[in-house]
């Protein structure tokens, strides 16, 4: 790249990057650009770099970079900071994953989380799901390594063929593991504006998570737990898609107008949630008699 070229979208800037990165690493390592769609269909430019010593490479992804280079920091900046990056979070050895094709070792780590169904067409023809209301639960790995740390492996349909098991037999799996390897966890929205602002304030809402904020919105489908909550305060429970990692939950007496709230989760869907991180639009309305939850129909 000359240095009076400039890079006029984010595709031409991870490119010359990418030229920028290999040129710097020599014989160290292949780098290499890969598109990579996250939930709700979005794409990220990553570069990885590849060694021969190590089977591991951390994906650095470009887009937040490309608005630092859209900022005025220049492209030769950029690749000294995926090359910071990436000698700071690439691993010191290789990992032995040949545990992966075996069914038995992994089984009781797979778990679900909770997708939107319509903006993830795309990404659901490639994994097994189930499908609730306008939602997918898909599955994943939940990896845990003492040197890595925790991270999701993504089950997807050539996984489910190498073990030679149903969508069925994943579902079973994860509907035990999920609340055992990630438990539950209900506070007030009161204490959550507490722990950012420094005061308490009465709101009849609850953020339902899990203990590790990780995925947490699908622990309104733990067996039996909305009814524990709703039987516990004695009213059915609206929710509200948070996000992918947690729901809120309100007692019907404190919803006069679901219209409203509705009217409320687009706008802050729009305005407040990555889009990466958007669960759905709709109100939920769960009937703790009937132990059902259904997508609450407004009509103006």
């Amino acid at each position: 790249m000359g240095k009076n070229e400039i890079c006029t979208d984010i595709r031409s800037f991870a490119e010359c990057v990418c030229k920028l990165v290999s040129k710097q690493l020599g014989e160290e390592g292949q780098v290499k650009l890969q598109e990579v769609m996250k939930n709700n269909g979005v794409l990220l430019q990553g570069l990885i770099i590849l060694t021969k010593e190590r089977n591991l490479s951390p994906t650095i992804y470009l887009n937040p970079l490309w608005e630092l280079y859209c900022g005025g920091t220049t492209v030769e900046q950029i690749a000294e900071k995926v090359l910071d990056i990436y000698r700071q979070e690439m691993p010191q050895e290789s990992l032995d994953m040949s545990f992966f094709r075996d069914f038995e070792k992994v089984r009781g780590r797979i778990c679900y989380k909770l997708v939107n169904a319509q903006k993830n067409e795309t990404l659901l023809e490639q994994v097994p799901h189930v499908d609730v209301l306008d939602l997918s639960l898909c599955f994943y790995y939940a990896f845990e390594n003492a040197k890595l740390g925790p991270g999701a492996i993504l089950v997807r349909n050539d996984h489910m063929e190498m073990w030679d098991v149903s969508t069925e037999t994943l579902m079973r799996e994860a509907r035990e593991n999920t609340s055992r390897l990630y438990p539950w966890k209900l506070c007030t929205m009161g204490d959550v504006l507490k722990e950012y602002t420094g005061s308490r304030l009465d709101v009849p809402m609850y953020v339902l998570s899990n203990e590790q904020g990780f995925y947490g919105a699908s622990c309104m489908f733990y067996p039996t737990l909305l009814q524990q909550i709703a039987e516990r305060m004695h009213e059915d429970l609206y929710i509200l898609p948070s996000s992918i990692h947690e729901v809120i939950l309100m007692p019907r007496s404190e919803v006069p107008d679901a219209h409203k709230v509705q009217h409320m989760i687009r706008e802050v869907n729009l305005t407040h949630v990555d889009p990466e991180e958007v669960l759905s639009d709709h109100l939920y309305f769960y009937q703790f008699r009937d132990n059902r939850i259904d997508i609450v129909s407004i009509y103006r």
